[in-house]
């Protein structure tokens, strides 16, 4: 009911999503394409550089940060064409291509026509498609909350499976520049830091995003390693020893450990500063 805060939403789901599922339905047509006008708002709603830049490296940049946008899955639910394009069967990533295709011309119908398609292409260069059947049949539709799996229809069923294979099998996990694995903890680190921004009025940025989760990652990096140092100290450390060198022997020991932890688990980002409270 407001487009303002749906674009918003649309904006979140890319930054915190590593598959990003859409879901319409009947055919994507040009009615669905233009309900998918969030995605012609992503170069105004994301930067990658906290620094402004008027520089030729704009455009390089809006490349870059498309290497971090999700994989794009169009699902289509009650779905009622058949999958073919001049009579030859095809496949539903071929009909999404087809759909995608860019019209000659440069009317303002046709720039229209072809904005959202040149985004989604741009943004998002990895996309599937899977469409769906009705998944009953019309009298059973208004039960369908209550309709056991095996009163489904046995292709919509088929199609289902199909879909949940390839998201649990094939979704990677959602990383960050520098090439961070996001956890479920830094998930929701990044969500906060994200919405901070939006409620501000400004425009949510990439670099800025990872220097927070890297101080806050650091900074449990640091104690981890701490902890880490002093247990090991107290497991293998027998006091007195019996000669000064032998403790120094295995304080490097416990010390050289502690730090492959810390490395570990540490953001490139701002390590300098955890290297030396660590140290």
């Amino acid at each position: 009911s407001d487009t303002k805060n749906d674009t918003w939403i649309f904006v979140l789901t890319v930054l915190l999503s590593s598959t990003m599922i859409y879901n319409s339905k009947g055919t994507i047509d040009q009615n669905a394409m233009d309900q998918l006008h969030y995605v012609t708002k992503l170069t105004e709603r994301i930067k990658l550089k906290a620094a402004s830049k008027k520089s030729e490296d704009e455009l390089e940049d809006s490349d870059k940060f498309v290497g971090f946008f999700p994989t794009f899955v169009w699902a289509v639910r009650d779905f009622t064409l058949e999958l073919q394009v001049d009579g030859e069967e095809i496949s539903e990533d071929g009909y999404l291509e087809d759909i995608l295709k860019l019209k000659a011309g440069s009317s303002p119908e046709t720039q229209l026509y072809n904005q959202p398609r040149e985004c989604i292409r741009q943004f998002f260069p990895e996309r599937k498609c899977f469409v769906f059947d009705q998944p009953a049949g019309r009298r059973k539709l208004p039960l369908l909350e209550d309709l056991p799996d095996d009163e489904l229809d046995p292709d919509f069923q088929q199609q289902v499976e199909k879909f949940c294979s390839y998201i649990w099998e094939k979704s990677p996990p959602k990383t960050v520049p520098g090439g961070h694995i996001v956890t479920g903890n830094l998930l929701g680190k990044l969500a906060e830091t994200y919405l901070e921004v939006i409620r501000s009025g400004a425009v949510p940025c990439l670099e800025s995003a990872v220097l927070v989760l890297a101080k806050a990652e650091n900074a449990a990096a640091v104690e981890e390693a701490v902890r880490l140092y002093q247990e090991l100290m107290q497991q293998r450390v027998k006091l007195p020893t019996e000669t000064l060198q032998e403790l120094l022997e295995l304080h490097a020991q416990c010390e050289r450990e502690a730090l492959e932890l810390f490395m570990a688990r540490a953001f490139k980002e701002n390590i300098e500063h955890a290297q030396i409270e660590l140290a």
